[in-house]
């Protein structure tokens, strides 16, 4: 950490930006210059590449392989050489700078598998010399990098903070399906029947199939279209059953055959899941989305329109509602998430998160970045590469409750996300990506001193939460003042809420004074 901190402004920065190849191997390495330590947090170290620092007058440590091997299957990273870290990373008397040098080009070249290409230099630095070397990410094809004298699954690292851990089997695994196109969404749900898909979804695919693609398919039966488009296949026995890619799009329940497969929605009360509200809960509110993908995202969007602000403009005689976040980047974010999620059998039971905080939205899925993508693509032209085929066919033409598709299927979707963001006057998402998983980060919009911080005018249930996230108790009243609703609406809101919706609860007896708070009783599942 604390070589970060020295040398976070003396090698270059390498993070996405838009100039070639051969520019930013230029930017990688400048005059290694006196900085002022200024600390990095673990966001920054994962945005940029890591660092690591060694001591050793002529010889390399013995676990400098488990770092060469953990940048190259991470995002890349900086190996700095010559300083001495019990002297306050001052260069190292002595320090033979040019066999270091010849030593880390050898490891990289002939104890490494496949061979890693560094650009090492020997730099000047306080009047001394120091060996700074640039590994770079490897291409998801030929990831994992490992040491050769242990196999892939003992000698393959990856970097967490300021050290190399060990990746997992299933990490491992993850990281050779890159080298293959995965095939889990097409196989057969060996229990589901062809019954079990949803009429009107299918319908609708159909129609659109046929619509686009006359040639392929208008003479086709239903059932020869759904073998066409890998929505059902025959099994050993010919009795035509879904595959894994059908049954999520289209099936009825998906969940009767994968209960994990679904989204996962909470609200918490403060910005860590440990912060509790006033009255002790540590949820403010808390769903299990299950059906098809269409409804997965049309009621995971619900939940979080449920738990959202939305306060509004006043420009002369007009009001713009503007939401705590743009519910098209979030429909957008959250239908990539199913759609790119790792389907393999060890990630079944891992559901797609909502995690909603006080500041932010935090999206994830299991499996990183597949094929050709990485974080710096994210958002370019060209950059898309489907992990399950099938799946993104088929959602391509499956219908959305609100109109339209799941799916563009364009490669466009990231690009949809960073408009939507700009168009609201709010930052980028934060894309996080490992192995295992891809996570984006939405920023709570910040409310303007112009704005009126009122609600939206169609539904009484986010005025009463709005309010709720202010004071512990409210009235009646309190919501027709703040709603400009009638007192006959806003009861029976406030009644839905407490019987239906279950997410608030009366306080003493009925009367026009009676108080509501938020449920202290479990939210329903």
């Amino acid at each position: 950490r604390t070589v970060a901190r020295t040398v976070r402004r003396t090698v270059c920065y390498n993070g996405p930006d838009e100039r070639g190849p051969h520019d930013r191997q230029r930017a990688h390495f400048g005059c290694v210059q006196p900085c002022t330590r200024r600390g990095i947090d673990a966001d920054d170290r994962q945005r940029h590449a890591g660092l690591r620092g060694e001591t050793s007058r002529k010889a390399l440590p013995k676990d400098i392989g488990e770092t060469i091997s953990a940048f190259s299957n991470g995002s890349g990273g900086y190996i700095i050489c010559g300083l001495s870290e019990k002297d306050g990373f001052t260069p190292i008397a002595g320090f033979d700078a040019q066999s270091v040098h010849d030593s880390l080009l050898e490891t990289c070249n002939t104890k490494m598998t496949p061979p890693v290409r560094p650009d090492v230099r020997i730099m000047p630095f306080e009047g001394a010399q120091v060996v700074v070397a640039y590994i770079r990410e490897m291409l998801p094809v030929d990831k994992p990098c490992y040491i050769t004298a242990s196999d892939k699954y003992h000698g393959s690292y990856i970097r967490t903070g300021d050290g190399d851990q060990r990746l997992s089997e299933y990490e491992v695994d993850r990281l050779l399906d890159e080298h293959r196109q995965p095939r889990f969404d097409g196989e057969i749900v060996a229990d589901a029947t062809i019954d079990e898909l949803d009429k009107a979804l299918l319908s609708g695919l159909l129609a659109k199939e046929r619509a686009d693609h006359p040639r392929n398919f208008a003479k086709l039966t239903d059932e020869e279209a759904i073998l066409q488009l890998n929505i059902a296949k025959r099994d050993a026995d010919g009795t035509l059953r879904p595959t894994l890619a059908g049954l999520l799009a289209l099936g009825t329940h998906p969940q009767h055959h994968f209960p994990r497969l679904n989204v996962s929605f909470a609200a918490y009360p403060g910005t860590d899941k440990s912060e509790v509200s006033i009255s002790g809960a540590r949820l403010l509110d808390s769903l299990t989305v299950i059906g098809p993908i269409p409804y997965l995202v049309a009621d995971s969007i619900s939940a979080v329109r449920r738990n959202m602000r939305t306060g509004a403009v006043i420009d002369g005689a007009f009001r713009k509602d503007v939401p705590d976040y743009p519910i098209v980047a979030l429909r957008e974010a959250i239908a990539n998430a199913l759609m790119h999620r790792d389907y393999s059998p060890l990630s079944q039971g891992t559901p797609v998160h909502i995690d909603m905080f006080a500041d932010r939205i935090e999206i994830s899925n299991p499996g990183g970045l597949y094929g050709t993508m990485t974080l710096n693509m994210l958002g370019k032209q060209h950059g898309s590469s489907s992990r399950n085929q099938f799946l993104a066919s088929i959602l391509e033409s499956t219908p959305a409750e609100d109109g339209g598709f799941v799916v563009e299927n364009r490669g466009t979707g990231y690009r949809a996300i960073e408009s939507e963001l700009a168009a609201a006057l709010m930052p980028a998402p934060i894309p996080k990506n490992t192995v295992s998983f891809f996570s984006l980060t939405f920023q709570k919009r910040r409310v303007a001193e112009s704005e009126q911080n009122t609600c939206a005018s169609d539904t009484v249930r986010a005025v009463v939460l709005d309010l709720l996230s202010k004071r512990e108790s409210i009235t009646a009243a309190e919501v027709v003042r703040a709603s400009g609703k009638s007192k006959t609406t806003v009861a029976k809101y406030l009644n839905e809420m407490i019987k239906v919706d279950r997410t608030i609860e009366p306080i003493g007896s009925a009367s026009s004074k009676r108080r509501y708070r938020l449920s202290t009783s479990p939210r329903r599942q």
